[in-house]
């Protein structure tokens, strides 16, 4: 069960970094549309979530509670400095993202 739950929790990692890379770009190239409102929503719900869980991702918890040291998944697979500033990194990027689709939509309009 820990390894489903590692690898669920990896996954899930790499879904939304890729979400939140993908909202710039497509902000950048004033691609706004349904689909982006959809992944907007989605990294949306998952920072709800991450922050009424006071900061700590629910399926760390869990994979500790099943047995594992360390419940991050982070890491495992990035540099220390990076796995230590993913909050701060993809935060900003993540308003970014906000910012260029919410000015698109200022243009259109």
């Amino acid at each position: 069960m820990l390894v489903a739950v590692k690898t669920l929790h990896s996954l899930i990692f790499f879904v939304l970094q890729s979400a939140i890379g993908y909202l710039v770009y497509t902000g950048l190239k004033g691609q706004t549309n349904r689909r982006t409102a959809i992944v907007s929503a989605v990294v949306g719900g998952e920072c709800f979530i991450y922050a009424a869980n006071r900061f700590r991702c629910p399926l760390t918890g869990l994979a500790e509670n099943l047995g594992a040291r360390r419940g991050s998944v982070t890491d495992i697979f990035l540099p220390r400095w990076l796995a230590a500033n993913i909050a701060r990194i993809y935060g900003p990027l993540f308003a970014v993202g906000l910012y260029l689709h919410a000015r698109n939509l200022a243009r259109r309009g």
